[in-house]
């Protein structure tokens, strides 16, 4: 499956996440720890906010060790809440259009882990889909259809109620289609000030999920060390270096809410 990072805080190189760390994204495109597969090496995608309305984008198909302009850019840009992924493809074409994260408006959307049968039961969850959003539609995966379903069940407004909403919609479609093989998700959302994340699967082990503590020091690569501020934070599938009291992991089936320097753990399905 895929690993992914999100960053929020004071403005900082995406480089200095996407990169140096000890067991960066870069290494983990190579290396991964917790993934179904060690190599992410089909395609990978950058979003990232600025002071203009909606975020920037740069997709790739090329593995992400392999793209000179990927280290360039974010050498150079600078901002407060980004998103980084890794893509291991499974039953998609590796083309620029299946690369997370997907944009809509100012919305970023990523996504590790798959809806197992997914080809049985898209038509019905792409028929779900509001109509002009899905004139939006540019791939063929479960991924980008998981996220369009969500903005038509009420993410802008209620984002983790839509997420809960698309979850429901995945889950009522595999049942009557009579899939039996689980479902299961780490996703992230932003809309340029907040990060709402969750983890889910219909039964079986969850993918991974951790945010950074509060004033963490980061490991580099080279012996380095970075520090982040106290009121940042990091929600990423897997940790970027060996240090336990750096990480903590969120429970299954929870939600994470990162929003004004605070992280929020809670049950992803309320009472």
């Amino acid at each position: 499956m895929c690993r992914w990072l999100a960053y929020s805080g004071s403005p900082i190189f995406m480089d200095e996440l996407l990169l140096r760390p000890e067991h960066s994204l870069l290494t983990q495109s190579r290396h991964a720890r917790e993934a179904t597969f060690e190599v992410n090496a089909d395609g990978f995608g950058i979003g990232w906010y600025t002071d203009r309305a909606t975020p920037g984008v740069y997709h790739d198909t090329r593995p992400a060790w392999n793209d000179w302009n990927l280290a360039s850019l974010s050498a150079h840009i600078r901002s407060p809440l980004f998103f980084g992924h890794i893509r291991a493809a499974v039953g998609s074409e590796v083309v620029r259009c299946n690369c997370h994260p997907f944009r809509h408006g100012n919305w970023l959307f990523q996504h590790n882990g798959a809806i197992a049968g997914f080809d049985l039961i898209k038509h019905r969850l792409d028929m779900s889909i509001r109509d002009d959003l899905y004139a939006e539609k540019i791939g063929q995966t479960d991924s980008e259809t998981m996220f369009l379903l969500a903005l038509s069940l009420g993410l802008a407004e209620d984002p983790f109620g839509g997420i809960c909403r698309m979850i429901e919609e995945v889950e009522k479609a595999r049942e009557a289609a009579g899939i039996e093989e689980s479902f299961h998700m780490t996703v992230a959302a932003a809309d340029g000030e907040t990060i709402y994340a969750a983890r889910y699967a219909s039964h079986g082990p969850q993918p991974s999920l951790y945010h950074s503590t509060p004033g963490v020091e980061l490991k580099t690569a080279d012996g380095d060390r970075i520090t982040l501020a106290d009121r940042a934070f990091l929600v990423l599938s897997e940790p970027l270096d060996t240090l336990a009291e750096n990480w903590e992991e969120v429970p299954e089936t929870s939600r994470l809410l990162i929003r004004a320097g605070e992280a929020v753990i809670g049950p992803l399905f309320p009472e």
